[in-house]
């Protein structure tokens, strides 16, 4: 059986065209614009890929109704107000469509074709510019009762701290690419106010120019200062994934995105501050690893979620 998948960016739309196996047959890329364009384009890509789907699948960022298969205004999509969206493909296709914020598609590609298969309980981080979840329960997707289960992001970790998900000290704030940066900036203030400087910032002028990256890169030069950012970044991840240990016991937290890149820097601190703050019994039976589908996961995503209507 062939899907269709519907990964819906901010800046950036894809078409694709896979089947149960999760292999892409075919994909259409093209730049976001505004709404009723981006919906055309999407439907007459549809068309173009041909192929004879099932169902189809959309990825999206929130805030979504699921259930009802409505995109509602998503900081990213600014102009996307309650946009019907499954009905909009369903009545354009013929086939039916499902909705799915795109940490709960993720978490359905990275169990059912990547480092999660075989797993019955999963939670699957994004840990890129923020910080969401999606979580496999007993088998299957779990999201809630309005479809907001995993936004671990918003979980406060510490009073104080980088700002992420409109909260101070939250687990977005410390565990993103962009709280990253807040503790590095922060770091590299210090040491410029006391006439010193780090190997991923030597001036004031340059703090608006720090980044993960520029602090991953740093950290592997050996500059203390952004291995202790890095540090501390991994620490408080894993304080975080010790609530997450404790309330749902999963087989294996799956981290994608920056985790894959940087888990060099980052899971000796994590697994420390795990093992220190969760059960015994549910840190034992826990295994933290990389999301394997890299640049394919948001492809794999949205097929993965057509391939949901057929459970």
């Amino acid at each position: 059986m062939n899907y269709l998948g519907f990964d819906i960016g901010g800046t950036k739309c894809a078409v694709i065209l896979g089947n149960e196996k999760g292999e892409i047959l075919s994909k259409i890329r093209f730049d976001t614009e505004n709404c009723a364009s981006t919906v055309e384009k999407l439907i007459s890509s549809a068309r173009e890929l041909g192929g004879e789907p099932v169902a189809a699948g959309i990825s999206c960022g929130g805030p979504l109704d699921e259930k009802r298969g409505i995109i509602m205004s998503p900081p990213n999509l600014p102009g996307w107000d309650n946009i019907p969206i499954t009905k909009l493909i369903t009545d354009s296709l013929g086939i039916p469509a499902l909705l799915r914020n795109d940490a709960n598609a993720c978490a359905l590609a990275e169990w059912k074709f990547g480092a999660g298969r075989g797993c019955e309980n999963m939670i699957f981080l994004t840990f890129g510019t923020g910080l969401g979840a999606g979580l496999i329960l007993d088998g299957r997707l779990y999201g809630g009762t309005n479809g907001n289960a995993g936004e671990v992001g918003h979980i406060r970790l510490n009073p104080f701290g980088p700002v992420g998900y409109g909260k101070s000290g939250s687990m977005e704030g410390f565990a993103s690419g962009s709280g990253i940066a807040q503790l590095g900036k922060t770091a590299a203030m210090e040491k410029l106010q006391q006439g010193l400087s780090t190997g991923y910032c030597k001036s004031f002028a340059e703090l608006e120019r720090v980044t993960a990256k520029t602090i991953a890169d740093s950290a592997r030069e050996g500059d203390e200062t952004a291995i202790e950012v890095y540090r501390l970044c991994g620490t408080m991840l894993g304080r975080g994934l010790a609530v997450l240990t404790d309330i749902l016991n999963p087989e294996k937290i799956v981290i994608g995105s920056i985790y894959p890149r940087c888990t060099d820097l980052l899971r000796d601190s994590i697994d420390s501050e795990l093992r220190k703050e969760a059960l015994p019994m549910s840190y034992e039976c826990v295994e933290v690893v990389p999301a394997q589908l890299d640049e394919q996961i948001g492809d794999v995503a949205a097929l993965s979620v057509a391939m949901e209507y057929n459970r």
